[in-house]
């Protein structure tokens, strides 16, 4: 059979669109929001409630997901979520009321609550421990991707058909990738058509804690009550409400704020997404070059990449400081970059400290964490948008990450679970630099 180079590079590629259709099927209800509210005559507030519904769900669903993740496999437990989320999104198109928009979406949210846990568990699969904030940074990609193509692709389709025809399409997408991923991922160990070199590499390049098997899985309680758990899991708490924010709401900000219309909101909406990608990518190829530069040890320099995330996210926290749109859009596309780029290092840090057979479940807790955040935000801006206005909400999201930022240097310690159980078997644990 002819092997194929670099394969591990087309697997990451398969993951990133599977994130790319995910995220375009949540992201189509915010591009569409503006039609829906005049034509379902939705309020603000009622809006959040859809976001929050979906939110809620995905929050309920993330340790659920990870630990069927875990224990289907990354191959059949992914296709099982992405055929649920394609089915409930096209069913979308059915709703006719806040009411039944909050139900579609909310099932959507739960199915696509596996779509982080189980990229990263592939990118534990298919990458090098060096490697894998690269891997990382381009499957996460996909989620600004998807946000970035919603605005242009549903406003399309409202012109050209109709509201329902945009969560049609969106729906029959992901349907066919997870068809694709059904037929085309495979483990490293199975897969025929990898390289024996690219295979001792993948698999030599891994921590003790992924390459082997433990029998001696640590539960989702053990895991709770970890330090190393609440290293993540607070600081994606705090991080979360931004990105739900930048998906939910900036179209409806654009359209409330300084009256955009469909064709503006396609124009510049998706250019937050944009600077998202670019964070995303460059924040995964960060890590290596800290640990050059400075000498410190992987955790750390995720560390260092979410520090330099959260001190950007100034930026869109003065927006009300400016009357221009366009300084307004300006200023998003730098939260955008510094969102995904901090997000990245926090997702991948789950596969650093936690062994392969929970890696899911301990991403799955810490997304639950992240997401519980993001759905009390949504109802604070539902609540508070038409009132108050969005410059506070915006100010308040850049204080929430310097927070974690604090909250990830003073609580996470510098090695993973498993040397930490070690060294404590043995004498105190040094902490590396």
């Amino acid at each position: 059979m002819r092997k194929i180079k670099g394969l591990r590079w087309y697997m990451i590629a398969l993951v990133t669109m599977g994130t790319v259709l995910g995220y375009l099927t949540r992201n189509t209800v915010a591009a569409a929001a503006p039609t829906l509210m005049q034509e379902l005559h939705i309020s603000t507030q009622q809006y959040s409630y859809i976001i929050a519904a979906y939110s809620a769900c995905y929050t309920i669903m993330q340790p659920v997901a990870g630990y069927v993740l875990d224990i289907l496999g990354t191959k059949i437990g992914y296709a099982f979520f992405a055929i649920a989320w394609a089915v409930f999104c096209g069913a979308t198109a059915l709703a006719g009321s806040w009411g039944g928009l909050a139900v579609a979406r909310g099932a959507v949210g739960a199915a696509e609550a596996a779509m982080i846990p189980a990229g990263l568990k592939a990118s534990s699969e298919w990458f090098p421990a060096k490697e894998r904030s690269i891997a990382v940074g381009y499957f996460n990609v996909g989620s600004s991707i998807g946000a970035m193509i919603a605005p242009p692709l549903v406003v399309w389709a409202i012109l050209m058909h109709s509201w329902q025809m945009a969560f049609v399409i969106s729906g029959v997408l992901s349907f066919a990738w997870a068809m694709a991923w059904l037929f085309l991922y495979k483990h490293p160990r199975d897969q025929k058509k990898l390289t024996e070199e690219e295979r001792e590499y993948i698999i030599g390049g891994q921590e003790a804690h992924h390459q082997v098997n433990n029998s001696k899985k640590m539960s989702a309680l053990q895991i709770v009550k970890n330090r190393q758990f609440w290293g993540i899991a607070l600081p994606r708490f705090l991080a979360e409400p931004a990105w739900g924010t930048f998906n939910a709401w900036i179209p409806l900000f654009m359209f409330k704020v300084y009256g955009f219309d469909l064709k503006h909101i396609a124009m510049f909406a998706w250019m937050p997404m944009l600077f998202a990608d670019l964070g995303c990518i460059l924040g995964g190829y960060l890590p290596p070059l800290f640990q050059r530069w400075f000498g410190v040890n992987l955790i750390v320099s995720r560390k260092m990449v979410v520090t330099m995330g959260a001190v950007l996210m100034i930026g869109p926290g003065t927006i009300g400081l400016f009357t221009s749109p366009y300084a307004a859009i300006a200023l998003l596309c730098v939260g955008g970059f510094a969102h995904q780029a901090l997000s990245g290092a926090l997702i991948t840090l789950s596969s650093d400290v936690f062994g392969r057979n929970e890696v899911a479940t301990a991403n799955g807790l810490t997304g639950m964490a992240a997401w519980t955040a993001s759905t009390l935000f949504a109802l604070v801006v539902g609540a508070l948008a038409d009132t108050l206005g969005f410059s506070p909400l915006f100010a308040a999201l850049a204080v929430f990450d310097l927070l974690g930022a604090v909250v990830i240097w003073t609580v996470l310690k510098n090695q993973p679970i498993s040397e930490l159980k070690t060294t404590s078997k043995t004498g105190p644990a040094v902490t590396q630099p």
